[in-house]
């Protein structure tokens, strides 16, 4: 929890009604390595704060594991359209290491929302930051060579680039892992 509000802290000032109302509407959970959180075909009934560890988010397209997600510390997640329109999600989130989380409920997201004056609008920020991510992204994959992308990762990413499995990080480059084992032995460190 104290992650979760340095996190808002950070961004605008809070009451300490405020405080007591996200200490009262998020709930603290420890989830060991290899969890599923979400399976494609169930609704998202929360949106998660990371505060320690590494998640997974990803599609089964054809039978080929696609990894959109690679979330790491100090970040907020969640199936969105599932968890806003209540419908089936096609994303599945697991976790790669032992996860400290902060999480809330949509009963409660409306609650935080419907009783303080901050939550719609920092909820905005975080939505707009992600959405600006997505388009670098990819903006990424139509002007970056593969090696490039990779490069890019791990100067942004290195906690990630030392965690996550090759086949994780080659799916999220949108590179073959054969691909991309050869990238790394090109690199000098």
């Amino acid at each position: 929890m104290k992650n979760l509000l340095h996190f808002i802290k950070s961004r605008i000032s809070l009451t300490s009604d405020e405080i007591r109302l996200i200490e009262k509407y998020f709930v603290s959970v420890n989830v060991p390595s290899n969890t599923s959180l979400l399976k494609a075909g169930n609704v998202e009934r929360y949106i998660y704060f990371l505060s320690k560890g590494i998640v997974k988010g990803y599609q089964n397209i054809d039978g080929k594991l696609v990894v959109q997600h690679l979330v790491s510390e100090q970040n907020f997640f969640t199936s969105l359209d599932s968890f806003m329109s209540e419908t089936a999600s096609s994303d599945y989130y697991e976790t790669i290491t032992d996860c400290e989380l902060v999480k809330i409920s949509k009963p409660n997201f409306q609650l935080l929302q419907e009783n303080t004056t901050f939550w719609s609008d920092f909820v905005k920020d975080v939505t707009n930051e992600h959405l600006s991510g997505k388009v670098a992204r990819v903006k990424d994959f139509q002007v970056l060579t593969a090696k490039e992308r990779y490069l890019k990762f791990l100067k942004q990413n290195p906690k990630l680039a030392l965690n996550v499995s090759i086949e994780n990080i080659a799916s999220f480059l949108g590179i073959e892992p054969q691909s991309l084992s050869r990238i790394r032995k090109q690199i000098t460190f």
